[in-house]
């Protein structure tokens, strides 16, 4: 396919131009000016709060990126552009040499590299134009796919090709990759009662709806008269096919209008993944092809994957996850309070609010087991709201039964920074609920701050305002934790219960227990372990004057009425000690 030269030339590209300065911007502006040919379009944006407004808004064709241009780690932000972007092209400008910097950041979903250091106007204009015709060709191409299903011409020959490109690019990047064969049913009787052109406009406006729910990167191609098959690129566990396949389903849950006329349509699914189920197109097209064959023999629209094992896996997170959208409705989800302790008065301090879910046949779900599966569906951000509804709804409880000074912390998804009106939410709930904001506490993990890191930071402020206070969450296993310390609102650190489990068994968590406790306090930052569960582990803490422990020594995580009694009998074991 070849594009027309009067398209690549009349076209003005549209650039974002990533970098912190000025100066920076200029000289990549005159470098490209001077082709004469290519007149560019260029934005610059310094700031990542407007990056993500600019990204998410507006279209562009080519992302410049100057690799010092990030939150607190290069592969998230490179990650993050090709999401947010819908995989736009981002060609990476650093200062080190091509062959240091580039397979790494090509490898993490840069589209090219390019030295600083070499960099002229002949390379910059070429790199940005070979982009530019690539995204051309690749957009051409999905139209040229629609007139193809359109007019029921099949190109098995070009299927294969682009198959056999992304199983290379696969082996070379050293990640899975999954191809799904959908067959629609019974497409027969579509033909005989409505005609072929119909049926054929029938799989074109499903390919459609399909495309929607797809990455750039990803490639659905029509390989017969009632199949489709779709190549999905950089997979990284069974939750990812999951994801797709739910949304492929959802689309063929809803009727598709062909003429003014809604039909209703099922389909068979066969998924192949690589490795598990061959190196080679051929291998992995008749292994989904026997999948879907086996999908078949179900009812309505079914899937089936070769690989048995994520067959069952994806299958038990697609339950789940049905499951946990009918318990956030159906009221199965509660809460559950582990107390903190504080060591200086033994009187507790606060509690942590843990989630629970009392399924109606598995009878109660941990968290370890459903978190992930809410994070990765969305479902955490209502989850997360409701909790923090419960969490005020008890701080209300706890004054009206003589307990007035108790802390109640809940947990934040990094997830809920991806709500642009997180902010506004958490604020209508404490405001309804008329709480005393001092006393909510919102415990958060530095992997919440990666998605965007300013969004993140002006969030916290917004929130601290309003008299809400922070805890980081499992200090001491991320990177980036002194510079969280330094420039966000953060009033206590929680050292993780992998160090204090290890204390009379490593000199070394001993360590940095000290120095954790040590850096807080000078820094009037107050200190709760966790995972207290020993009288060993509780004199060393009180030894390093650790404010506050939480762990199974004192109380495990409990119910709302078993905590009111645990308060209770305290308060009584102190009045007999006076």
């Amino acid at each position: 396919m070849t594009l027309p030269m009067e398209t690549m030339s009349s076209s003005q590209v549209r650039l974002l131009v990533l970098t912190p300065e000025y100066t920076d911007f200029l000289w990549l502006q005159n470098l490209l000016d001077a082709d004469g040919e290519l007149l560019p379009d260029m934005v610059w944006c310094p700031d990542l709060i407007d990056c993500d407004d600019l990204i998410r808004h507006t279209h562009f064709d080519v992302i410049l990126w100057n690799c010092v241009f990030h939150g607190d780690s290069e592969p998230a932000f490179l990650d993050y552009l090709n999401v947010a972007s819908n995989s736009r092209p981002v060609l990476a400008l650093s200062a080190e040499r091509c062959a240091d910097r580039a397979p790494a950041l090509v490898a993490d979903g840069a589209a090219d590299y390019l030295s600083r250091q070499m960099l002229d106007s002949w390379s910059l204009v070429r790199a940005v134009k070979c982009l530019w015709y690539r995204e051309q060709l690749l957009g051409s191409a999905h139209s040229h796919l629609g007139r193809e299903v359109a007019s029921g011409f099949i190109n098995r020959d070009l299927f294969f090709d682009r198959l056999q490109q992304a199983l290379l690019r696969a082996d070379r990047g050293g990640y899975r990759l999954a191809l799904l064969h959908l067959n629609l049913d019974d497409f027969r009787s579509f033909n005989e009662s409505f005609g072929y052109q119909k049926s054929d406009q029938l799989v074109l406006n499903l390919a459609e709806r399909l495309r929607h729910g797809l990455r750039r990167v990803d490639s659905l191609m029509r390989i017969g008269g009632d199949e489709l098959a779709i190549i999905v690129e950089k997979v990284e566990d069974s939750l990812d096919i999951t994801h797709i396949i739910r949304k492929i389903v959802g689309a063929l849950n809803d009727p598709i209008t062909v003429d003014g006329q809604s039909i209703v349509v099922s389909a068979s699914l066969g998924v192949a993944t690589f490795p598990e189920a061959g190196d080679s197109p051929e291998n992995l097209m008749r292994r989904a092809n026997r999948a879907m064959f086996e999908a078949k023999r179900d009812p309505g629209t079914s899937y089936r994957f070769y690989d048995r094992q994520l067959h069952i896996t994806a299958g038990y997170q697609l339950r789940l996850e049905a499951d946990l959208r009918n318990a956030l409705r159906g009221k199965e989800l509660e809460l559950y309070y582990q107390p903190r302790i504080d060591l200086a008065t033994e009187e507790v301090r606060g509690v942590e609010c843990l989630l629970r879910w009392n399924h109606p046949e598995r009878g109660l779900v941990g968290p370890d087991e459903f978190i992930p599966v809410a994070e990765r569906s969305g479902l955490i951000v209502p989850i997360g709201y409701w909790v923090i509804e419960q969490a005020c709804k008890r701080l209300q409880d706890s004054a009206e039964l003589g307990f007035p000074g108790l802390v109640f912390a809940v947990n934040l998804s990094f997830r809920q920074f991806y709500d642009r009106k997180m902010t506004e939410t958490i604020f209508r709930i404490i405001f309804n609920a008329n709480v005393d904001t001092s006393l909510l506490e919102l415990e958060l993990t530095e992997s919440a701050m990666m998605h965007d890191p300013e969004y993140a930071k002006r969030c916290l402020r917004e929130l601290n305002q309003l008299g809400i206070s922070f805890a980081l969450d499992d200090f001491g296993t991320g990177f980036s934790s002194l510079s969280n310390l330094q420039n966000l609102p953060i009033s206590l650190v929680k050292i993780d219960k992998s160090f204090v489990q290890e204390l009379g068994h490593s000199a070394d968590a001993e360590h940095i227990i000290r120095a954790i406790i040590s850096l807080a306090h000078s820094l009037q930052i107050s200190v709760v372990a966790e995972g207290v569960e020993t009288e060993g582990q509780l004199e060393f803490l009180r030894q390093q004057h650790c404010d506050e422990i939480q762990g199974y020594y004192y109380a495990r995580p409990m119910p709302w009425q078993d905590l009111v009694r645990f308060l209770n009998n305290r308060g009584q074991a102190a009045c007999l000690q006076q």
